[in-house]
């Protein structure tokens, strides 16, 4: 199995307004993790990876796409939606209680190194770009 290495590589998966774009985002992660030797990521990535895309398909009306990047020993994934509006801040994932809303950007801040958001175009559309990045640490 080859180690990623210091080379870096970016993948991008354009997706169409669906929640079962989710699914497919999650599992061509763990595919593209698998590949470049980082299987110890996957578990945390696929968690990440599934609130950003699943708050970009669930809120939004437009297409969308899921980015993931590794670079100098940091894994960034990221969302693009086509609506230009900020996200929600995130509150405390311990103070959410049972409720299902505002848990998805809790817990990328949760478990993640360093996670944000910046406006983004992309094919003539406005929106926004929410990433969240892990170190890989030996």
């Amino acid at each position: 199995m080859p180690e990623s290495g210091s080379e870096p590589w970016e993948y991008s998966l354009y997706i169409p307004n669906d929640p079962r774009a989710v699914t497919i985002c999650r599992r061509t992660l763990r595919l593209i993790l698998t590949m470049h030797g980082l299987i110890r990521l996957v578990d945390v990535a696929e968690l990440l990876a599934t609130e950003l895309v699943a708050n970009a398909v669930c809120h939004t009306k437009g297409p969308a796409a899921l980015r993931v990047r590794w670079s100098a020993g940091v894994l960034r994934i990221g969302a693009w939606d086509a609506d230009p509006e900020p996200p929600e801040p995130p509150g405390k994932l311990e103070q959410l209680g049972e409720t299902e809303e505002g848990r998805g950007l809790a817990l990328v801040r949760a478990c993640s190194d360093l996670w944000g958001w910046q406006p983004l175009s992309r094919f003539g559309n406005r929106g926004k770009y929410v990433w969240c990045e892990l170190a890989a640490v030996a």
